[in-house]
């Protein structure tokens, strides 16, 4: 892939305390190699949130922008990393949910991994949707009108999801296509 793939995109990354670790690192890498410009939003006006790591805290990453300032307007893809901690916490945060609801109303790629799609839940944006997830989220799910499939990328329209950390690479990959697509439409 190279370098300039994604040149001139700008990705949000939403998340708190308690995201797993290589589900906002890896993806944030892989985009920024792509060309990307990634942005790491959070709610509360922290300086920094922390990742958990295999059952314990670990890294902490910097916040670019505080949610309260944040415009889904101002960006070409939203990822949702996933981890227990932080969708369940987001899901809490009502401009959390209204930045994502707006992000998927936009028609823009809206990317979430393993735990992430819980806060598709709140945004109303899963209903007749197929979508994956770590697998402990398809009752939610499906109660809430998606069509779950155990699936390392699943595409629908602009939702782009994925299950697990070991499908990030595939998650990545969906994410850039789905954006060079929307650039050549643009064109």
């Amino acid at each position: 892939m190279s370098k300039d793939t994604l040149k001139g995109h700008k990705i949000a990354i939403l998340a708190t305390d308690g995201f797993e670790q290589s589900e906002l690192l890896k993806p944030k890498q892989l985009l920024e190699e792509a060309g990307a410009q990634t942005v790491v939003i959070a709610p509360g006006g922290k300086d920094e949130i922390k990742a958990w790591n295999h059952g314990e805290w670990g890294k902490k990453v910097k916040v670019d922008l505080a949610l309260d300032s944040a415009r889904a307007a101002d960006y070409d893809a939203l990822v949702l990393p996933g981890g227990v901690i932080n969708p369940d916490k987001l899901r809490l945060e009502e401009k959390a949910i209204d930045f994502i609801r707006d992000f998927g109303r936009s028609g823009r790629p809206l990317a979430a991994i393993c735990h992430g799609p819980w806060t598709l839940i709140d945004a109303g944006l899963v209903e007749g949707k197929q979508i994956t997830s770590w697998p402990s989220l398809r009752t939610d799910l499906k109660n809430a009108g998606a069509q779950w499939e155990d699936s390392e990328v699943v595409e629908d329209g602009n939702l782009i999801t994925s299950r697990k950390p070991d499908d990030i690479p595939v998650f990545v990959n969906a994410l850039i296509h789905a954006l060079e697509q929307r650039a050549q439409q643009a064109a």
